[in-house]
C-alpha cells in the first residue's frame, strides 16, 4: 500500500472543543501505533480531508512518525477554501501551523463553501487517490460524519480490495491504559534516582 487514507471523527462529536483535551495525546498515539507497520511496509503518503478533529491529530501523529520515517509524505486535501474562517482564532492559528508542516495541501473547490457537492468531491477524490483507510470510529456509537467514508470503505473493500483499518474506543482505551503505565514506571524510575 502506497497512500493511506486517515480520517474519523471532528473534534466536536467527540466532545472535544479545544487543544487541550486529555484524549487528544492517546488518539494520536492510537493513530501512530497503526501507522508504523504500514510505513515499514512501504507506506508512501497519508492523507486526510484536514477537518478539525481525527484528520489534524493524525497530521501531528504523521509530523511526529516522519521524524524516525523521514521519506513519509503526508498531505492534506479539504474540500474548499476558507475552511478555517469561523474557528476561533486559537483553531486558526493550530491550522495554519499544521499547514507549513505538510508536503502537500490541495483544495478539491477553490471557492468558498458553497454546498454538500464539495464534501461528496472531495470524499471521491480521496477514495480514489488512496489504497486503503485508517479510519477513528465507533461502531456502537451513533453515526457521525466519519459513516460516510466507513460506507464507501467497506463497498470499495468487496469490490475491490480496498483496505479498511478502524480504531475503535476501545483500541484508544487500550493505548490511554499503556501510556499512563509507562508513566507510573518513568516516575518510580525517576522516585529510584533519589
Amino acid at each position: 500500500m502506497k497512500n493511506l487514507l486517515v480520517t474519523g471523527y471532528r473534534a466536536n462529536e467527540l466532545g472535544i472543543f479545544n487543544q487541550k483535551h486529555p484524549g487528544i495525546p492517546f488518539i494520536r498515539e492510537a493513530i501512530k501505533r497503526r501507522l508504523i507497520p504500514l510505513i515499514e511496509e512501504g507506506l508512501e503518503w497519508v492523507i486526510t480531508p484536514g477537518q478539525y478533529g481525527v484528520d489534524l491529530w493524525a497530521c501531528e501523529a504523521v509530523i511526529e512518525l516522519k521524524k524516525e520515517y523521514p521519506q513519509l509524505k503526508l498531505s492534506i486535501l479539504a474540500a474548499f477554501s476558507g475552511m478555517d474562517e469561523k474557528w476561533s482564532d486559537e483553531k486558526k492559528e493550530y491550522w495554519q501551523d499544521l499547514l507549513k508542516r505538510v508536503d502537500y495541501y490541495g483544495l478539491v473547490s477553490k471557492e468558498p463553501y458553497s454546498g454538500p457537492w464539495q464534501f461528496k468531491a472531495r470524499d471521491a477524490l480521496l477514495l480514489r487517490k488512496s489504497d486503503g483507510m485508517l479510519l477513528v470510529y465507533d461502531d456502537e456509537a451513533a453515526p457521525g460524519s466519519p459513516r460516510y467514508f466507513r460506507e464507501s470503505a467497506l463497498k470499495m473493500r468487496d469490490e475491490e480490495g480496498y483496505l479498511l483499518i478502524q480504531i475503535t474506543p476501545e483500541d484508544i482505551q487500550s493505548v490511554a491504559e499503556d501510556m499512563q503505565a509507562d508513566l507510573v514506571d518513568a516516575q518510580e524510575d525517576m522516585t529510584d534516582w533519589n
